[in-house]
């Protein structure tokens, strides 16, 4: 039987309800589930050139001396401060104290020893391996000091210690990195579901800002209207980079999303193989560059206006020249160069494509291009991993196309071994005066020198600068929306 204090009890915890706010019983969210196109092939950012081994793992997992933030500054990381001799040959670097990797060992200056001289050791699998070899002696004096005396001033060096490839890593644990990465960040690794997704859980022992998620969740959807259904849907809270832009004002019209557009270090090229007949004929090269309409391509690929290229610079800084009227669309001119090359009638290739939408949907229209005058390139397309292995590390290709984005990569054309096979002296020396040149002007000057020798010899198809189109829950914040490194720093985000 019901009784009157039982019906004014409950009217007090009705009015109490009312007074309260929604919140008070709203959930906090603590997680958070991040797609994105293509799956690392490993998880070491030391034994890779994938972009999308940095985007899951630096600043999530490993970290560096310094770091690189969401502006392109490089601020302190696993350094806390760092002094540079007055002959620019003297770095010192005084660490964080009391900073652990995931397995409980201690960070110490001997980690950054072995991190570096395993970097440059002839055995090296390092992508980046050039950013260590102006090292001459690394001294570590006491566990919170590490002093690295160079051969030469290298006015880069500091910046290349953000990249992921530079990365601090454990004699106990490098070795199983690439499936078990163990590092010093503040997120640990769970387990990775090949083919489908990877998890994360915060680490209690991060030496830095506690991140306001407990877990993350990557998860790998290559298909572009996979990724739109996934969003919609609400499967996934992020996509860091969309490969669908047709489909921005559905995204955008949905209160449950954001959409912001942002720029990415990433020169998207038509990569030539340049120690390969017919391509090693500069004659060959200049032809396909006067039939790369960029417009016309990146239109197709987007949509919309973006960034246009016409070497392998970044519009962002402030070295750039545009160059892309250095060979401009003519039809007749390329047909002539090719007649004089010994290809009147053109001749047959394979252009072999990665997976992103923007290399499927720009080679296709590529091999449109080229067929005007006569070059039928076969398309071919590869999953990331056989790219990686046939192109990229095997140089067995024609035509590719692919995004660089690396920031201030230029110097990868002074690298004989690079899969395009480009060789010249000049550049190279070029290459050399510009790392041992530290005032900034200067070594502006030389970068357009650089980049001017580049689109004269036509090494690669200079297309566009890859946007960075982010969508997320709505109430989700701090995503990156421009990628000056293409990673995705967990610690940064949260929910409203």
């Amino acid at each position: 039987m019901t009784t009157r204090r039982d019906l004014l009890a409950g009217a007090g915890l009705a009015a109490l309800a009312v007074q309260l706010p929604a919140t008070a019983f709203a959930q906090v969210r603590d997680s958070v589930i991040v797609a994105m196109t293509l799956e690392p092939p490993t998880l070491d950012p030391t034994s890779g050139a994938a972009q999308a081994i940095r985007e899951v793992t630096l600043q999530n997992i490993f970290e560096g001396l310094v770091k690189m933030d969401r502006a392109g500054k490089i601020v302190p990381c696993l350094a806390e401060s760092w002094q540079v001799a007055p002959d620019n040959l003297t770095y010192t670097f005084k660490l964080r104290q009391g900073a652990r990797f995931h397995d409980g060992a201690p960070f110490s200056s001997e980690q950054v020893k072995f991190s570096f001289e395993r970097a440059v050791a002839p055995d090296s699998t390092n992508a980046q391996r050039q950013l260590f070899t102006p090292i001459a002696e690394i001294a570590t004096p006491d566990p919170e000091t590490v002093v690295i005396k160079l051969k030469q001033p290298t006015a880069l060096f500091l910046y290349g210690l953000a990249w992921g490839d530079a990365v601090i890593v454990a004699p106990a644990s490098a070795a199983n990195n690439k499936t078990n990465p163990v590092g010093t960040g503040p997120f640990k690794f769970v387990r990775w579901n090949r083919g489908d997704r990877l998890e994360l859980e915060r680490f209690d022992g991060y030496w830095g800002e506690k991140p306001a998620l407990a877990k993350a969740t990557f998860r790998f959807i290559s298909d572009p209207q996979a990724q739109v259904a996934s969003l919609l849907a609400g499967d996934v809270d992020a996509q860091t980079n969309l490969a669908a832009p047709e489909a921005v004002a559905q995204l955008k019209a949905s209160p449950k999303l954001k959409v912001t557009f942002g720029k990415t270090e990433g020169e998207v090229i038509l990569g030539i193989n340049n120690a390969k007949a017919p391509f090693s004929d500069l004659r060959v090269r200049q032809a396909i560059a006067h039939v790369l309409d960029r417009k016309t391509i990146a239109l197709g690929v987007y949509g919309f206006d973006v960034d246009l290229i016409g070497s392998h610079f970044s519009p962002l800084h402030p070295a750039y020249i545009d160059l892309t009227n250095t060979y401009p669309v003519d039809i007749p001119k390329a047909k002539a160069l090719l007649a004089q090359a010994g290809f009147p009638n053109g001749f047959n290739c394979t252009l072999k494509l990665p997976p992103p939408a923007y290399a499927r949907r720009s080679g296709e229209i590529i091999a449109a291009l080229l067929q005007q005058i006569g070059i039928n390139a076969s398309i071919e397309p590869l999953e990331f991993p056989q790219w990686l292995e046939r192109v990229f590390r095997g140089k067995d290709f024609d035509l590719t196309v692919i995004a660089h984005t690396e920031p201030l990569d230029i110097g990868i054309y002074a690298r004989d071994d690079y899969y395009f096979q480009y060789k010249n002296p000049a550049f190279k020396e070029l290459m050399a005066r510009i790392d041992a040149t530290l005032d900034e002007g200067q070594r502006n000057e030389l970068y357009k020198e650089a980049q001017r020798i580049l689109a004269r010899d036509a090494v690669n198809g200079y297309l566009f600068v890859l946007p960075k189109i982010t969508v997320t829950a709505a109430g989700l914040e701090g995503m990156w929306t421009d990628w000056p490194l293409p990673i995705t720093p967990l610690g940064e985000v949260r929910w409203k």
